[in-house]
Order: C-alpha cells, then sequence, then structure tokens
C-alpha cells in the first residue's frame, strides 16, 4: 500500500499525540489524585480535538465524493460523445458498406447461375452430340462389331470433366472478391462442375445472403486459427469438445443474432442445417488428399467462416 503525503502527515500527527499523552500520564511525578485529574483533563481534550477530526473526515468524505462524482459526469460525457461519433459513422458509412457487401452477394449469385446456364447449355450438348454418336455407333456396329470394342456409355462425358484441384475447391468457398476476380470465377467454374462442390457451394450463397439480412458479413469476423489435425478428426466423424477449436468465432453479437433466427426463422434454420450437411459432405472428401497448408487456408474462407458461426449455434462443437 503506498502513502501519500495526506498519509503520512497524519500518522505523524497521531503517534505525537499518542506520545504526548503518555508522556503526560507516565512521566509526570504527581500524587494519584493529581494523576486522575490529568486523566479528566486529557478526557476534555478528547472530548474537544474528536469532534474536530470527525468533522474533517465528514468533509473529506465529501471532498471524495464531489471529485468522484465529477470524475464520473467527465467519463459519462466522454462515452456520450464516443456513441455519437459511432452513430455518425455508421449513418455516413454504414449504409455504404452494406450495399457494398450486398452488391458482392448479388454479384456471387449472378455468377453461379451465370455458370449453372452455361452447365444445363453444355449438357445439353454433350447429351445431343452424345446421342448422335450412339445413332452413329448403331447403324455402322454391323460392319464394325468385330473391330472395335464396345465403350461404356457416359465415358466420354466423365473423362471430359476437368479434375477440381484443392486450390480451386478453396478459391471456389472463398468465392470471388469482385467481377474483376478472374481467378475467383475461374475456380468457381470449375467447382461447379462437380457436384457435391456444387451443391455446397449454393448452400453457401444462400445462407450468405440470409446472413446478410441480419448485418453479419463473414468479412466482419476474425475467427481463431484451427489446427489440420482437428480438421481431419471432424472429417473422420469426430464431434463435441474434442474439435471445439472450429467453433473459433467469438463475436458474441453474431452468434447472438443467430441463435435467435434460428429458433424463430424456419426458413433460415432449414437452410443453416442443409448448409452444414453439405459442407460435412464436401470436407469429409477434401482432406482425403488436401496438404495440412490446404487445411490452413481453407480455415480462412468465407464458407468455413460460416460453418464456424453457424457449427458453434448449432452445438456442433459442444
Amino acid at each position: 500500500m503506498r502513502f501519500g503525503k495526506t498519509e503520512i502527515v497524519a500518522i505523524v500527527l497521531c503517534t505525537v499525540w499518542l506520545l504526548g499523552l503518555a508522556s503526560v500520564f507516565f512521566l509526570d511525578s504527581t500524587t494519584p489524585a493529581d494523576r486522575l485529574n490529568n486523566i479528566q483533563l486529557q478526557s476534555a481534550m478528547l472530548a474537544i480535538f474528536i469532534p474536530i477530526a470527525v468533522i474533517w473526515i465528514i468533509v473529506s468524505n465529501i471532498r471524495t465524493n464531489r471529485l468522484m462524482h465529477e470524475e464520473s459526469q467527465r467519463f459519462r460525457d466522454a462515452i456520450a460523445s464516443i456513441n455519437k461519433i459511432n452513430i455518425t459513422q455508421q449513418q455516413e458509412y454504414g449504409s455504404e458498406v452494406n450495399a457494398f457487401m450486398l452488391k458482392k452477394l448479388d454479384e456471387i449469385s449472378n455468377a453461379i447461375h451465370k455458370i449453372e446456364t452455361q452447365q444445363d447449355i453444355s449438357h445439353d450438348f454433350q447429351f445431343s452430340e452424345q446421342r448422335q454418336q450412339n445413332t452413329s455407333v448403331e447403324e455402322t456396329s454391323a460392319v464394325f462389331e468385330d473391330d472395335q470394342p464396345t465403350l461404356a456409355l457416359g465415358t466420354i462425358a466423365e473423362n471430359s470433366k476437368p479434375v477440381l484441384h484443392n486450390s480451386d475447391f478453396i478459391q471456389a468457398l472463398n468465392f470471388p472478391e469482385n467481377t474483376e476476380d478472374k481467378n475467383g470465377f475461374a475456380s468457381l467454374r470449375k467447382a461447379m462442375q462437380n457436384r457435391e462442390t456444387a451443391q455446397l457451394i449454393q448452400a453457401a450463397k444462400d445462407i450468405l445472403t440470409l446472413l446478410s439480412q441480419d448485418g453479419i458479413y463473414m468479412d466482419d469476423l476474425r475467427p481463431d486459427n484451427v489446427r489440420p489435425e482437428v480438421w481431419r478428426q471432424f472429417a473422420s466423424g469426430s464431434r463435441g469438445r474434442s474439435i471445439s477449436s472450429l467453433g473459433g468465432v467469438r463475436d458474441n453479437t453474431s452468434l447472438a443474432v443467430v441463435a435467435g433466427r434460428m429458433k424463430q426463422d424456419a426458413i433460415f434454420r432449414d437452410a443453416a442445417h442443409h448448409f452444414l450437411r453439405q459442407f460435412d459432405r464436401a470436407i469429409s472428401t477434401f482432406t482425403i488428399t488436401a496438404t495440412d497448408v490446404d487445411l490452413s487456408t481453407l480455415s480462412n474462407t468465407r464458407t468455413v467462416r460460416a460453418f464456424m458461426l453457424l457449427g458453434r449455434v448449432a452445438g456442433t462443437f459442444d
């Protein structure tokens, strides 16, 4: 405990006071009757000084309370000023940020729709081309039956699909940054050609759109880092506390908003559980060939942040 000048002065005065009383009572050579008179004198002195001391104690308390009140008022004024500035900034920039994020989601939605349309056109073309080839084969099968081996139907179509590399899978789950992100759209286009990944991307797009309605954007979340071995445990079927680090989103406001909507909004709840199921399936396949670096990079994607947020609310990591 540190003593200031006031405390030191008080201690010295109290010590002098006690020594003075002791010297008067014990060091004098008076008779017992005189000592009794001295005691009465000391009692009178106490009766004189104690009220004065009490008054100064009260004054000191009043002054302390006044200083504390003034200090708390300054704090309240400072907090009010900060809140006013935050409200002003939100009014000035909040609508711009929300509009930017909504625009990004619209771009992602349009890109997915465009890719799906291209796939439908490509599928129709491939089906028509394959049907023509099958007709041609049927017409000429009698001539070349002994010279050509039989090919299984659909082999050409399956082999023509490009392989989805882990880097494309990761980049597709993060979605393109903007309309100029050519690499992002290229990875998204490749990912949409894989049925399992396309279902996950569609589910992720839907849930990100629903979350944006409450002002929750994945770019605002800063989840904890997840070790690769935890991802592998999750992919192998582990649940509960052993994989609790996957619930690395600590934004209490977002967690509370999502928890409330999960209870009240059936559409949101169904979309969230559908997304979690699709993510579970896709990540189990991805970890088979993924390296530790791939898994660490995956943790920073928007889709994985949505999984961490929704998984924690749904109790996946409890």
